[in-house]
């Protein structure tokens, strides 16, 4: 191992980043030993192997469920990958408890923003709109504010694009961000493809 490229730099892009031994010392090496130069190398590559991984058939997975300690909230959420071995592993039915638990705690409406229907956005935002006009704002004002609000209100009905509401356990990360990350590990497309979330007495 060069000097520039300690057995503690690699031990720590690791647990950072999840990557191989192999990949974590040649990212190093790239970046001439800087650790985060070496995140953001390990990041772009997972990026680009992660869209080759995206059009590969997922037709293996599991369906994962949480029931809150009340009983009274309960989800079943179905994740995909592409084979049977991973479906089975601990690194991917642990990410899909952690997703069911999240749906748990927050509600999310779709799996990604682009499921959410044109009209759900154009009403809100319309009623946005109104709200800042009744302010007396100038209309570039008005827009600002408006695309804002309307971007606060994609992450709050699209899961991928939620924070984990366990923020110290997953560092911030979104669950899009922890999808990436699983799929990356587990060198298979992983899919969100669907959810459902109970509560006693509310209606489906």
């Amino acid at each position: 191992m060069s000097p520039e490229v300690s057995a503690a730099d690699v031990k720590a892009l690791r647990e950072c980043t999840g990557a191989g031994i192999m990949d974590c010392k040649a990212a190093l090496a790239e970046a001439g030993g800087d650790v985060e130069a070496a995140v953001e190398l390990l990041r772009v590559k997972g990026q680009a192997s992660a869209a080759k991984r995206s059009g590969r058939a997922t037709s293996e997975g599991v369906v994962s469920s949480y029931i809150h300690a009340t009983g009274k909230v309960g989800v079943l959420v179905e994740v995909q990958c592409e084979t049977d071995f991973v479906a089975l592993g601990e690194e991917f039915q642990g990410f899909a408890r952690e997703v069911a638990l999240h749906i748990a705690a927050t509600a999310p409406i779709h799996v990604s923003s682009e499921e959410i229907p044109d009209e759900a956005v154009d009403a809100e935002r319309s009623i946005f709109e109104q709200a800042a006009q009744a302010e007396g704002k100038p209309d570039e004002v008005v827009e600002k504010i408006v695309d804002g609000q309307v971007a606060k209100w994609r992450k709050e009905v699209a899961l991928l694009e939620q924070e984990h509401v366990n923020t110290d356990k997953h560092n911030g990360s979104t669950i899009e961000e922890l999808r990436a990350a699983v799929a990356a590990k587990v060198g298979e497309n992983v899919r969100i493809a669907r959810f459902a979330r109970f509560v006693v007495g509310e209606a489906t």
